[in-house]
């Protein structure tokens, strides 16, 4: 099969002439990584006719844009979109004979990080949290009763969690659920204005059905923290239920579609049968049946952050594809004076911005890639009954959620400011993945806790290794550090020895660190309050694991890609492998000269290879980003159109601006006139 044969896009409209050059340019086949990066050649159709399917139908055409829409108005049109999104998903795959309910989750979940509702889908969370919690946690009996309607949205839910006065500390969380063995019911209650739910997708208006994390309590006992299914809405009327006080959290920085809610329940009554049981169980007479591990408890957080590192790949992508389109096409200052401005993509300063947050933005995606087979052996595991890996996979997917969010959340910013004044504007469509990742570095666990928590796991591996027991395998390399005081490891500029050197720096930061703990032990301080002094220590170590992660991850998918790849092609991505790899180095340069035996000469070298390698990528920046194969109506930008018609694009924005659709405005006669003729 060729590879121009799977239908790329081509649009029709005039291209910027600078744009077209910058295309002209491209020194590998577009399609052939486009087909790498998807994937492959089955995932790229189901993406393109998936997005132009979607593309072409009118429901989903703003006549005016959402931005100047009321918060009322904005949360009514998003909840149409959306359940036009799933009766269509429906009726397509029914038509085109594919559909099963593995296949129709498979869709759904593949719709939530495309953009196609940029204000947040308030039906997302019912696919990403709702259904996978009743997988991981209801019993093969509660699945039956509950599953099946929910892939039907015969019930449509939520997952609520967090409360006003507690998030990630999930231990603290006030909402109790307590058996009453009389009626074989549990009867929930939010004690406090501090236990009231607050926060969950959706919960406000749309859900009717919610999975209730809550404190069991049985004969006068707390067992923790467990998951209960409770229905917070009349399913014909949707009324709240009895004892339900319901409603929304007000206007946020973005996900304004997504109807956040708060959650209050006065002696709500379930059935026993109501408590999540694949896990734990509580028996008739009230006794307690334990999980075989706690962590299960927490299988859909785990979950949910493993998609965040997926979806973060994504938005930076996005960002980058529209800053590198526009600084092709935006033309500023000049270099050599007696020639005209140039481009501003010819900037070496602005090429710095930019071309590591597309590598950036490519080493996120595999690694999430690796981080989701990771995800998916864990699961098998756990389903066979083994449950060793659970928490390498928790800790790595912690570290990886915090380095995903906030380097996207920077990246996307830096971005937008290499877009000048134009970047300002809402249809530059900056402030919608900002406000994507800014939301996910605080959602399913704030980032410096899930630090702490990934650090706590390296520690217990440290002392693990200290004893001469085997590691799991994304911490094996410690074992190569035991036993030995501080030592430099050996540096050169290849990009495997510098992938290794980040894994001497955790492992020696993580010595000191332990050693502090123990010294801050011996002085009187209690094991909890030295590893609280040590928190500053700790928080870098655990970032810099998940640092070494992504490039690790990024560097054996790279290699595995070059095997197969045109020559043309394994150019450019080992210039992109290496240009990441670089930049990280960088960032931790004073850690590198620490540690290794790296000298000046070394960093003024390794400056070097950065430079050269932002000039290696410059010819194939648009192509780059053109292979990403984002449609129009997915980036949404004005900006980062296909056609580089920015100036035409932005004056037609400003067009759908309500105040442009009369000549006089009506404060001119109320407030201005009258101040103009006061002769005050």
């Amino acid at each position: 099969m060729s590879l121009i044969s799977i239908g790329k896009r081509m649009p029709a409209q005039v291209v910027n002439k600078d744009l077209q050059n910058e295309r002209n340019k491209c020194t590998f086949n577009q399609e052939e990584f486009t087909l790498w990066w998807v994937g492959g050649e089955e995932q790229l159709k189901e993406k393109r006719s998936r997005e132009s399917y979607f593309e072409s139908q009118p429901e989903f055409q703003d006549k005016v844009p959402l931005h100047f829409a009321s918060h009322q108005e904005l949360y009514e049109e998003t909840v149409r979109k959306a359940t036009v999104i799933f009766t269509k998903v429906k009726k397509l795959l029914t038509e085109q004979g594919k559909y099963d309910e593995k296949k129709y989750v498979h869709f759904m979940e593949a719709l939530l990080g495309t953009g196609f509702i940029k204000e947040g889908n308030p039906l997302g969370i019912h696919f990403s949290m709702f259904i996978p919690a009743i997988v991981g946690h209801a019993s093969p009996e509660q699945q039956d009763q509950y599953l099946k309607k929910a892939l039907n949205c015969e019930i449509i839910g939520s997952y609520a969690q967090t409360e006003l006065g507690h998030g990630t500390f999930l231990r603290g969380l006030e909402t109790t659920a307590t058996f009453d063995p009389q009626t074989d019911e549990f009867v929930i209650n939010s004690p406090t204005l501090t236990s009231y739910k607050w926060w969950p997708g959706a919960l406000a208006q749309t859900v009717n059905h919610c999975v209730v994390m809550a404190q069991l309590y049985s004969n006068g006992k707390c067992y923790g923290i467990h998951p209960f299914m409770v229905q917070v809405r009349d399913s014909d009327t949707h009324m709240p239920m009895p004892g339900i006080d319901i409603g929304d959290i007000g206007d946020k920085m973005g996900y304004k579609g997504v109807n956040n809610g708060y959650l209050g329940l006065k002696n709500v009554r379930i059935p026993r049968t109501g408590m999540m049981m694949k896990n734990a169980k509580l028996m008739r007479d009230g006794t307690y049946v334990k999980p075989s591990s706690s962590v299960l408890a927490y299988g859909t957080m785990v979950f949910v952050r493993v998609i965040i590192v997926r979806n973060m790949a994504q938005s930076l992508a996005k960002a980058a594809t529209i800053a590198v389109r526009y600084s092709s096409v935006r033309r500023q200052s000049h270099i050599n004076p007696e020639l005209p401005e140039v481009q501003v993509i010819d900037h070496v300063t602005q090429q710095a911005k930019l071309f590591p947050l597309v590598a950036k933005a490519i080493a996120l995606k595999l690694t999430s890639d690796n981080l989701w087979q990771m995800y998916e052996r864990t699961t098998s595991d756990l389903n066979s009954g083994s449950l060793d890996r659970l928490p390498e996979l928790h800790a790595i997917a912690c570290c990886l959620k915090v380095v995903s969010t906030s380097d996207t959340a920077t990246g996307v910013e830096v971005c937008r400011l290499a877009c000048g004044g134009h970047g300002y504007l809402t249809c530059a469509n900056f402030l919608n993945y900002y406000s994507l990742a800014s939301a996910a570095s605080t959602y399913e666990g704030e980032n410096t806790v899930l630090l702490l928590q990934t650090a706590r796991f390296l520690v217990k591996m440290w002392n693990q290794a200290v004893q001469g027991k085997q590691l799991m395998p994304t911490v094996g390399y410690l074992q190569n550090y035991v036993g030995k005081q501080v030592q430099q490891f050996p540096w050169s500029d290849s990009v495997p020895v510098i992938i290794s050197a980040f894994q001497a720096v955790v492992a020696n930061k993580l010595r000191i660190a332990c050693q502090s703990i123990e010294k801050r032990k011996a002085k009187g301080a209690t094991p909890e309050e030295a590893t609280n002094m040590t928190g500053l220590e700790l928080i870098q170590v655990a970032e810099v694991h998940g640092r070494w992660f992504v490039l690790q991850s990024a560097y054996e998918m790279f290699e595995k890609a070059c095997q197969k790849a045109s020559a043309p092609l394994v150019s450019v991505m080992q210039n992109l492998c290496k240009l990441v790899v670089y930049d990280e180095a960088l960032r931790i340069r004073g850690d590198l000269l620490r540690f290794t035996t790296m000298t000046e000469t070394d960093l003024v070298k390794l400056e070097q290879n950065y430079e050269a390698c932002l000039q290696a990528l410059r010819p194939n920046a648009v192509g780059i980003v053109d292979a990403f194969d984002y449609p129009d109506f997915v980036l949404g930008s004005a900006l980062g159109a296909y056609d580089g018609n920015v100036y035409e694009r932005l004056f037609a924005e400003a067009m759908k601006s309500p105040l442009n659709q009369e000549p006089v405005n009506k404060t001119f006669e109320l407030y201005l006139k009258p101040l103009m003729k006061s002769r005050l």
